[in-house]
């Protein structure tokens, strides 16, 4: 009588586990974080350029209150040193989070030194950090953009190297490494930012917060407008370790923060930070 009833409990426990193991390999991938993580570093430092590019772009006292002011206001104080060889240009946001004109808490310094003007092929700019926040997350690394002169399209184009690291508010960390190739397509011949408009393309890699390694490849260039606070258009292709593919596609050109990610045919819709 014992050994019968081991036995139907046993077959019941393997019975049971098998159905377990059969709701688990059913149930679909929707791990969004990952492909969130990788938007995450690439808007921020696609940020980063855009706050250099706009602080090197006024004075000291008229960026701020200028109509090409779109994201410091009045946050940062810009202060400038320069050598024999370089400049080197420090936007100071302060100890204190302070809320910027596009709607995010920044504090902390971004340190730009360049040699060459921005358009001139030659022209090298390195972005470093020291203790800068956005939101929160602490920005560590850095970004060397080099212009490599006109392509074969007739546009100025860039070289972008960068080593990063963000850490969450969460204390969890994204460390992201990317070779990008950044065209310069409308605006070069005008003083405005505002209609400034580059394609980016290239890959990256690196590691989620949850700790998966990762590549990034853009399949379809992604479009950056300085009017816009988000990548307004393009498509990436980010594989973690251990998992599907993921396809994050940016939109058709509208100026917001909404994205969708595609697992396996299925698609689940995210907002960009």
């Amino acid at each position: 009588m014992k050994d019968q009833l081991l036995k139907r409990v046993l077959v019941i426990g393997l019975i049971s586990l098998v159905m377990v193991g059969c709701r688990k390999k059913d149930e679909p991938d929707k791990d969004t974080g990952t492909a969130s993580d990788n938007a995450l570093a690439e808007g921020t430092f696609n940020d980063v350029s855009n706050i250099a590019d706009e602080a090197a772009s006024g004075t000291m006292d008229s960026y701020k209150v200028g109509s090409d002011a779109s994201i410091l206001g009045n946050c940062a104080t810009i202060s400038f040193t320069s050598t024999a060889t370089d400049t080197t240009m420090t936007i100071d946001f302060g100890t204190v989070n302070c809320l910027c004109k596009d709607g995010r808490y920044r504090r902390g310094k971004i340190m730009v030194t360049w040699s060459g003007a921005y358009k001139d092929a030659g022209h090298v700019h390195t972005i470093t950090f020291d203790n800068y926040f956005v939101n929160n997350n602490q920005v560590l690394g850095s970004k060397t953009v080099t212009n490599t002169g006109l392509n074969n399209a007739g546009n100025i184009s860039y070289d972008i190297s960068v080593n990063g690291t963000v850490i969450l508010s969460n204390g969890k960390t994204v460390t992201w490494t990317s070779q990008r190739v950044r065209e310069f397509i409308e605006g070069s011949a005008t003083t405005t930012r505002f209609d400034d408009v580059y394609l980016v393309t290239g890959s990256a890699n690196g590691s989620t917060s949850q700790g998966h390694s990762f590549t990034a490849t853009i399949i379809n260039p992604v479009r950056i407008e300085v009017a816009c606070h988000y990548i307004v258009s393009g498509t990436i292709e980010f594989s973690p370790s251990g998992k599907a593919m993921r396809t994050i596609d940016f939109g058709s050109g509208a100026c917001d923060a909404l994205a969708t990610v595609t697992i396996n045919g299925n698609t689940y819709n995210i907002t960009l930070k």
